[in-house]
């Protein structure tokens, strides 16, 4: 057993060695502040769909989302149905027009810039508040990563919760810190190939155990025949319209997620966009049904009382079926996906801190260098922030990306979508949907008596707020609109 974990520790330390030494590489490639958050608007399309994907998808594809199949059987399937349909719908919608705007409007390098230059906000309120949103729901979901590597050290190495959580967090700050968008670009390449091919293979291997999938269909049959109905829940209680929805809902969070926005920023030119969506969507559309047949797989394999932690069945058939090496590979994989997203948010957020704190309200005549060095510094307070909030052992990786997903699906969703086809909103609009949509989460978080998820209701009631208080403003400027006439016009 000793031996089995000296192996994989070997395989983690080279696989952290090999990120490490590519935040380097990036590290010297970093000069100025876009290229510290955009990479300097250079990244290919293979590039740029993988990198949205990993940076997308988190530990929650290797831990949250096979734990809920577990435990749901085929219900989990309507949440991959809508992430794959949401997938697509960004990139076809959101990410041309976004990559053209966001050059047009004084080359908004982060997303409250370009909701300020977009609708020429002089107040800052746009680009401020919008930054608020942006730290309080990247802290829940960056704690989400750390608690995904919690587990994993924890489940790997026995490791306790706090040291395993701490472990993570280190090996995630290590390479942003110094590299920036290019490092965290690079790297999400290298472990979204990786996760891909630890979904495929691990339940290929657990299949050959187990006896085929007629051994798992009727493990789940046995064990409760309402794991097989996609229409009603464990209980045997039709799931009913507002559950269906609130599981496809998934799939409006991804209008408004900082993190994957950014690849359609930093991508070479829109017309490398087409290619990017087909690698984009063919990859997500792979990975989330390998990770929906891990956990149904581990169903028959282990039986929900057989695990201590329904979100760790990838980690255990992992350890019981590979040899030591591929182990420690596979679950390398696991670490890739935690860091592929948290290393994201954390550059988002300390770009957020950096752009649109410190020098739209403190510093604007900041050197390009002292941004990049304040970003830096960002890196590791928002971690740390984030890392007390993952010290609660008791906190489940699909929970807390749920909730700081639907609060940026809410806040930006609709304004972003709005902002890229309606020629007539306003800044004062744009400011109502982000503050009603973020509130709206928060508070629907807390009395909600039907099970609705709270994206449904932030996005619906941001998008009216929008409209209503858009036509009961004046017009936009005409700078304003003549902009969005020139954008519209490339397409």
């Amino acid at each position: 057993m000793e031996g089995n974990t000296a192996v994989v520790t070997a395989t983690f330390i080279v696989y952290i060695g090999v990120m490490l030494a590519l935040g380097y590489i990036a590290y010297k490639r970093t000069t100025n502040l876009s290229d510290y958050i955009l990479g300097g608007r250079s990244l290919g399309p293979g590039t740029a769909a993988l990198s949205a994907g990993a940076s997308d998808m988190s530990g929650w594809l290797l831990l949250g989302l096979p734990g809920y199949a577990l435990s749901a059987g085929y219900e989990a399937s309507w949440i991959a149905l809508g992430l794959l349909v949401g997938t697509w719908a960004n990139w076809l919608i959101v990410a041309r027009r976004l990559r053209v705007y966001s050059h047009l409007a004084s080359d908004s390098l982060t997303l409250p810039a370009y909701f300020e230059n977009r609708f020429e906000d002089n107040s800052r309120l746009l680009r401020v508040i919008s930054a608020v949103f942006i730290l309080l729901f990247f802290l829940f979901y960056t704690s989400s990563g750390l608690v995904a590597a919690g587990k994993l050290f924890e489940s790997t190495f026995g490791f306790g919760y706090e040291v395993a959580v701490v472990v993570g967090t280190l090996a995630i700050i290590s390479y942003t810190f110094f590299g920036g968008f290019l490092a965290v670009s690079w790297t999400d390449v290298i472990q979204g190939l990786l996760m891909a091919a630890a979904l495929v293979v691990v339940p290929v291997m657990a299949l050959n155990v187990v006896g085929g999938w007629d051994a798992v269909h009727g493990a789940m049959e046995a064990r409760n025949p309402e794991l097989l109905n996609l229409w009603t829940n464990v209980e045997g209680e039709p799931l009913g319209f507002v559950a269906i929805i609130s599981l496809l809902g998934w799939g409006l969070g991804y209008f408004g997620q900082p993190h994957i926005l950014a690849r359609f920023k930093a991508i070479e030119s829109d017309a490398a966009l087409p290619t990017a969506r087909r690698i984009a969507v063919l990859w997500t559309g792979v990975c989330l049904l390998a990770s929906l047949v891990i956990g149904w797989i581990g169903i028959g394999y282990f039986g929900e009382e057989g695990l201590a932690d329904a979100e760790t069945v990838f980690l255990a058939l992992v350890q019981a079926l590979m040899h030591p090496l591929v182990a420690g590979i596979l679950l390398a994989a696991v670490l890739a996906a935690i860091m592929s997203t948290a290393d994201s948010q954390l550059l988002v957020s300390s770009s957020a801190l950096a752009e649109d704190f410190y020098k739209a309200l403190f510093r604007r005549d900041a050197s390009q260098q002292e941004l990049v060095w304040v970003g830096r510094a960002a890196v590791i307070g928002i971690a740390a922030l984030a890392l007390v909030f993952a010290f609660n052992p008791e906190s489940t990786v699909l929970g807390l990306v749920s909730y700081a997903w639907a609060g940026f699906g809410a806040a930006f969703g609709p304004a972003i979508i709005l902002s890229l086809f309606w020629r007539r909103m306003n800044r004062f609009g744009a400011l109502a949907g982000i503050i009603v949509g973020g509130v709206t989460v928060v508070v629907w978080k807390q009395i909600d008596s039907i099970g609705l998820y709270e994206i449904i209701p932030g996005f619906i009631l941001a998008t009216i707020a929008i409209v209503v208080v858009t036509l009961v403003t004046p017009a936009p400027e005409g700078k304003v609109t003549d902009q969005f006439d020139d954008m519209a016009s490339r397409f």
